[in-house]
């Protein structure tokens, strides 16, 4: 298999999965409005944080964009530990990435992300609000970085109320563009490596050192400063698996980098302080270590196989609702990618006038 084929079979098995989440999540950001969340999360209490962590999991915000909605809650009295919960839970996972990794990955792997998200997020929030407890002074907001100041991905709600139909077209167009946008480039990025793997790479390169503690580790350095959400990173994962890297040195990889990269750590120095970046980092690392021997050891007393995609041998690309799911999504990344082209090289111009 070359290539090429790899990437279109990729392609055709995530398409369907991956317009199901767009439309979930376009309609989640449309009809589970912000100020229901602050209100949710303004008390401070223990459950703030697990609530925190369940609010946030089907949420579709990426990396980005949970930094302004983070914020946002944070402003509105959101504890320290409901903020940590939420920052962790919302990119880890979501109905989108769920969707996908259900296709490229199989059930168990579908079902395993979730718990372990909210598992992570659930932990460092009580490890930060411990240190809460204990520095109640603190500078309450300061949320300087591009993405919190830009605003991406925040929600806007008008002041007149608006017809089901007219949020639901609404929701579609957030969908459509702001979701595209967020994940278009990492997703092709993504897929494009996965075809690699599984067309070129063979099965016993990775496997060698694909187990054990050193597999995690490696996983987790390569994560950490990836800026990467948990949709783009689950054709990444499964051409890791398909390359012979154990299922949890892959669930490492899937759980740290939607919660570690650059940006949100540097935002979560700024708007929760020092100790909560340590205790923040010190949550995420345990329990994506923890969750990875813990799926290692059940699959391997159980004899589970992870199914990864391109072992389907009853998959028919010839199904209407998949060749059209393509072909929107074709469209949509096509798009998302021309608009970012169009403005680097317009910004690119103005500089070179200046």
């Amino acid at each position: 298999m070359n290539w090429f084929n790899a990437l279109i079979e990729l392609f055709l098995e995530s398409a369907p999965w991956l317009i199901l989440g767009l439309i979930i999540a376009g309609l989640l950001q449309e009809f589970v409005p912000m100020s229901w969340m602050e209100k949710q999360l303004g008390r401070r209490s223990r459950f703030s944080v697990v609530k925190a962590a369940f609010i946030g999991a089907p949420l579709p915000l990426c990396s980005c964009g949970v930094i302004p909605a983070a914020a946002g809650l944070r402003k509105a009295g959101a504890t320290k530990g409901a903020t940590t919960s939420f920052l962790i839970s919302t990119p880890e996972t979501g109905v989108d990435s769920i969707a996908l990794s259900w296709a490229l990955l199989g059930p168990f792997m579908a079902i395993i992300r979730p718990i372990a998200a909210i598992t992570s997020a659930v932990t460092a929030g009580f490890l930060v609000g411990k240190d809460e407890s204990m520095s109640p002074s603190d500078d309450r907001l300061n949320t300087t970085s591009s993405c919190a100041t830009k605003g991406c991905c925040s929600q806007k709600k008008p002041d007149s109320p608006l017809s089901i139909s007219q949020r639901f077209i609404r929701g579609m167009r957030y969908a459509a563009t702001e979701m595209v946008d967020d994940i278009a480039i990492w997703l092709v990025i993504g897929l494009g490596f996965a075809a690699l793997v599984q067309a070129y790479v063979p099965q016993s390169f990775l496997a060698e050192w694909g187990n054990g503690l050193l597999a995690m580790l490696v996983m987790m350095v390569i994560s950490i400063p990836m800026y990467i959400c948990a949709t783009a990173s689950t054709p990444i994962a499964a051409g890791l698996l398909v390359a012979g890297v154990s299922p949890g040195a892959v669930l490492v990889f899937m759980l740290a980098g939607p919660a570690t990269n650059i940006a949100t750590l540097g935002v979560v120095h700024k708007l929760l302080g020092k100790r909560a970046l340590f205790s923040y980092l010190s949550g995420v690392m345990i329990c994506a270590l923890g969750f990875g021997f813990m799926v290692d050891y059940v699959l391997s007393i159980t004899g589970w196989q992870v199914i990864t995609s391109g072992q389907y041998t009853d998959a028919t690309h010839d199904n209407w609702f998949v060749i059209l799911s393509a072909l929107l999504l074709v469209i949509l990344l096509g798009l998302s990618l021309g608009k970012s082209l169009f403005t680097t090289q317009v910004s690119g111009h103005q500089h070179s006038h200046h």
